[in-house]
């Protein structure tokens, strides 16, 4: 077939205007030369679409994606029963997985998403958004973590960390205006026009979501989008095998505050919708979750799972934190601790018999509990080490590292916090953590620099990476 029929055909089947079983039949009918306008009146005449409108703006689509040649995978073998758009089976947040590698590493497909971006000026309203849609779909299918339209500069994607050009085309200020509220509502994009910044969650369908971020910048407009997992690893597939017994340990409490921490884009978000499912899944409490905006659904099982999203449901983290307290959780879950008041009121529920668990954007052990306590006044420091010291069960810390087989790997280090651990916290001696930490991997700690160093004696890693993650000179010393 046609390249542009094979487009038709693969649209038309993820907007459900018509199923692969007639798809066939006209095929048959016509034969393999048959050219677009001809199968696309067949599928009429035989009362198959009856949404004429739709079906020619998805031809007009198509004929324009069909330049530059036929979808991935041929859309007219399968069942009707799959997606026409087949999204992977493993974690999207940190983005998809290869086999050789975690769930952070990307998808092997072999084609990137192909979009008409020189020819938007075209398309009406309804047909960009179906095109968005599937530019969605696609860049998700092919690995990426995260997709960008601005303007001023060409499309482009991030996979394994990597940024890959979609086009040599540059979008105008109005291209991307369109490109990125085709999805929008008529509230939201008021909302968005008025304070120029904009975060919500995209649902294409119950399981196809994406964390969204609209702003305005000195060329225009400009969006991005972080592809949300559709099946939540777990901790073993995000790299927490040979941690796994302290995780679990960890998350045993009933009460006490956990910190996952890392950089942005280093996958704290699946580690913690991960640690959420496994929650619900072993134990039978009432968890609230207050997440900016709600990426992960996690459906209720051995657990109720409460969540709520920050300007759809609640004002602030703070306000749903005071809220969460009278509304009987066991478990509390808080997408970033950002704030003094945030941090104070988590502190406080991690105390009242709460576990708490929450993520902060910090690189290692020292520096969360330095953040956490920093943004205290001078004169709670004491009340507040003693707090911290007495609630904290442990951190957390991860990093995403590009492997030597393709794809990401993970690199973690894990504070448990000890008897030793509490001292040093209650008399502010932050700088013998990395001590203490060394000499207790009984008790399942591990350094960050220690993690990387056996990454690279495994040869998962390559020396280069090693060297631009490990601070500590005895051990730079012995890669170089």
């Amino acid at each position: 077939m046609k390249p542009d029929v094979l487009w038709l055909v693969r649209l038309g089947l993820d907007q459900g205007l018509f199923r692969r079983e007639q798809c066939q039949k006209v095929r048959a009918a016509l034969g393999d030369s048959a050219e677009i306008a001809d199968f696309a009146q067949r599928l009429i005449d035989d009362g198959f679409v009856d949404d004429v409108e739709t079906l020619e703006k998805l031809a007009g689509l198509a004929m324009a994606k069909g330049q530059k040649g036929p979808p991935a995978g041929d859309p007219f073998v399968g069942d009707d029963t799959a997606p026409a758009f087949p999204i992977p089976t493993q974690a999207r947040a940190g983005a998809v997985a290869r086999k050789t590698v975690s769930p952070f590493s990307s998808a092997e497909i072999a084609k990137p998403p192909a979009f008409p971006f020189a020819n938007i000026g075209k398309f009406d309203d309804a047909t960009l958004a179906s095109a968005m849609r599937i530019l969605l779909r696609e860049s998700a299918d092919f690995g990426a973590s995260d997709l960008h339209l601005s303007t001023g500069a060409r499309p482009f994607i991030r996979r394994d960390r990597k940024l890959e050009f979609l086009a040599d085309t540059v979008l105008t200020a109005d291209d991307a205006l369109r490109l990125n509220t085709a999805l929008l509502s008529a509230g939201q994009k008021k909302i968005f026009l008025e304070r120029k910044d904009y975060d919500y969650a995209l649902a294409l369908r119950d399981s196809d979501r994406y964390r969204v971020n609209l702003m305005f910048h000195k060329n225009g407009a400009a969006g991005a989008y972080r592809m949300v997992p559709e099946i939540v690893p777990t901790l073993s597939e995000l790299g927490y095998a040979s941690h796994l017994e302290t995780l679990q340990k960890l998350l045993s409490y009933h009460n006490g505050l956990i910190l996952i921490t890392g950089p942005v884009g280093s996958g704290k978000t699946t580690t913690l919708a991960s640690m959420v499912a496994y929650l619900n899944e072993t134990r039978t409490d009432h968890i609230i979750s207050v997440e900016d905006p709600i990426e992960v659904v996690q459906a209720a099982k051995g657990c109720n799972v409460t969540q709520r999203e920050i300007g759809e449901h609640t004002k602030s983290f703070a306000s749903a934190l005071k809220g969460a307290l009278r509304e009987d959780p066991d478990i509390i879950v808080i997408g970033e601790l950002r704030d003094l008041e945030t941090i104070e009121m988590a502190i406080t529920a991690s105390e009242t018999g709460h576990l708490v668990i929450g993520t902060m954007h910090t690189s290692d052990a020292a520096t969360t509990l330095n953040r956490v306590l920093d943004v205290f006044p001078p004169g709670q420091l004491t009340q507040i080490r003693a707090s911290v010291a007495e609630s904290l069960r442990g951190i957390v810390c991860q990093r995403l590292l590009p492997a030597t087989q393709g794809g990401l790997t993970l690199a973690c280090e894990i504070l448990i916090n000890n008897t030793a651990i509490q001292n040093l916290i209650r008399e502010g001696k932050s700088q013998g953590l990395r001590n203490t930490m060394e000499t207790s991997v009984r008790d399942g700690m591990c350094l960050m620099d220690n993690v990387i160093f056996t990454l690279w004696q495994g040869k998962t890693i390559t020396t280069e990476t090693a060297l631009a993650n490990i601070s500590n000179r005895v051990l730079r010393a012995k890669i170089s």
